[in-house]
């Protein structure tokens, strides 16, 4: 077998290892959190970590890894990330405590994959790059993104059948393939590119992005969170000093890596017009797109299928089914979208995919909340098809455009943005909803329990955080239960038994929630469309086919 089929097809199971995890994770959350006995009225900063860390953790770290891979080897540092990630996967099945001890052994455990996916993530298309000629990459970026969509609806049916036997399973499962994966590197594996040994590590560099980075991160993460009276915690004196602490230093981030010797941030790579247009586009496309998967999954598995006669604990498996035309769109159009960018160019492809899915943002906005599935089977497909023709042209043409001794550090660069887009995507769509939920739910809940005929709870139900109640639906729980639980005997007497039998429904606090969840949705899916296309404006403007030629590194442009 030749040596870039080889390359592909390892580099292939990497990603279809993480991205096996990051559905199976997202779809299995509920059975996870059930698992370990978490009460979601005061643990959505668990279910945040859990999100949100293993990409902090990868964002951090993706550039550090890749001048590290151009220094010491891109396969010998993609096999250590091969051990370290099945390494995390190990140490999640096994996680021993429950309640708030679990779940912090939960974020740690995610942290370590985390650190083995950023290896992973820094070198895979570095190491394609090298292996494929130029008017190949394209078509090899695209079945490794296919492998990586594939792992996606993989990881989504394995969730909900595996989150019914035992969530353990659910991370158990990658450690199979990550001790195959591991043991092929490490056998098939060879250096293509010469490390650059005699260059120097940028200590300072790497302190001060990575301790902005996460500062930033970590502020948008307690943004999130309720402070005092309000229901997000933008106004936390430690939330707006860490995001203007982390600011600080990103800012004072490219001013000294012109200074230093050796930067690991290589700012002369952003003159190349396709390398920084492509990577802007994908940052916006990440902005745009990342949050839409977890939102989809929460209203489904909160109040879609339960108001279809879905059991709770049935939800996390359909609502895998209910996704899946979003992965084939894409799986349908990344390997032809590949092919034609080797021969024509990124450019009109990846433009018109982010205006494809610019306008199932919009198509999306138009749904009420019990909508038909055929539509809504057909608008995310259309999406799935607009993301296929995006990302592997861009990711091509990325790499297509920077000197091969500096693959693996534009490979990182490249990945970083990629993550912090999704990250602050993730946080974008919580805080939109979190802030339309906080008008719009206490009218809801109020009118719901007089309508039931227990008007007497509407202090009550008024003083349920937003958190509470977005958690509480996609776990399955009803906080309504939890309050007539509390409630002194001579209080709950008032209320009339047919009241607590019509709360206590099945349906009951998913058509509740419903339109006011709806409509926060609808206002994330507006600032979803706008990012879209101003991620075709910029992939429009990345110019001509540009090749930086393996031999001499000269560009080749056409």
């Amino acid at each position: 077998m030749e040596y870039k089929w080889v390359t592909l097809s390892n580099t292939t199971v990497g990603i279809l290892m993480a991205t096996i995890n990051g559905t199976i994770t997202i779809i299995s959350l509920p059975a996870i959190f059930r698992g370990i006995d978490i009460n979601p009225l005061t643990s959505f900063q668990y279910l945040l970590w859990i999100l949100m860390g293993y990409n902090i953790v990868t964002a951090t770290l993706l550039v550090s890894f890749g001048r590290l891979s151009d220094m010491y080897g891109r396969v010998r540092l993609y096999n250590l990330g091969f051990l370290i990630f099945t390494i995390g996967s190990i140490l999640l099945s096994l996680t021993p405590n429950m309640g708030d001890l679990g779940a912090m052994e939960l974020i740690i455990f995610r942290i370590i994959q985390g650190i083995g996916g950023a290896f992973l993530m820094a070198n895979s298309a570095a190491i394609l790059t090298d292996a494929f000629p130029y008017n190949e990459r394209g078509k090899a970026l695209g079945i490794n993104q296919i492998a990586g969509l594939a792992g996606s609806l993989i990881g989504l049916i394995l969730g909900g059948i595996l989150s019914v036997i035992n969530w353990r399973y659910v991370f158990l499962v990658s450690v199979p393939v990550g001790i195959f994966g591991t043991i092929w590197s490490y056998t098939k594996l060879k250096e293509l590119s010469k490390p650059s040994r005699n260059e120097g590590l940028d200590i300072a560099g790497n302190v001060i992005f990575g301790l902005g980075l996460i500062l930033i991160l970590i502020g948008v993460t307690y943004g999130l969170m309720p402070y005092g009276s309000s229901q997000t915690g933008w106004g936390d004196p430690w939330v707006i000093a860490s995001m203007v602490s982390g600011a600080g230093l990103l800012v004072a981030f490219p001013f000294v890596e012109r200074r230093v010797k050796y930067p690991m941030f290589r700012m002369e790579l952003f003159k190349i017009r396709m390398f920084a247009a492509g990577n802007f586009a994908s940052m916006l496309r990440s902005f745009a797109y990342g949050g839409l998967m977890i939102m989809i999954i929460i209203f489904l598995q909160g109040i879609w299928l339960p108001l279809h006669g879905v059991p709770y604990c049935q939800t996390p498996f359909w609502a895998g089914i209910y996704t899946i035309p979003l992965m084939l769109g894409f799986v349908t159009m990344g390997p032809i979208s590949g092919w034609l960018s080797d021969r024509h160019g990124a450019r009109v492809l990846a433009t018109l995919g982010m205006v494809i899915v610019g306008i199932g943002f919009l198509a999306l906005t138009t749904l009420p909340y019990n909508f038909s599935y055929p539509e809504f089977a057909l608008i995310i497909f259309f999406m799935g098809l607009g993301n296929g023709m995006f990302a592997s042209p861009n990711t091509a043409s990325i790499m297509n455009s920077v000197p091969a001794k500096y693959r693996g550090v534009a490979s990182g660069m490249r990945a970083t943005l990629q993550n912090s887009g999704q990250t602050a995507s993730i946080a974008l769509f919580f805080t939109i909803v979190i802030l339309s939920l906080s008008v719009a739910l206490p009218h809801s809940l109020t009118q719901a329990v007089t309508q039931a005929g227990a008007p007497q709870l509407t202090p009550l139900v008024q003083k349920v955080p937003v958190t509470g109640a977005l958690f509480a639906a996609f776990l399955g729980y009803d906080p309504v239960k939890s309050i007539l639980s509390t409630l002194p005997q001579n209080v709950l007497s008032t209320i009339p038994p047919s009241a607590i039998a019509t709360m206590e429904q099945r349906t009951w606090f998913p058509t509740a929630i419903a339109p006011a969840f709806m409509s926060a949705l609808r206002d994330a899916f507006y600032v979803g469309a706008i990012m879209s296309f101003i991620a075709a404006i910029t992939s429009a403007l990345r110019g001509r086919i540009q090749i930086a030629d393996l031999e001499g590194d000269r560009s080749v442009k056409s």
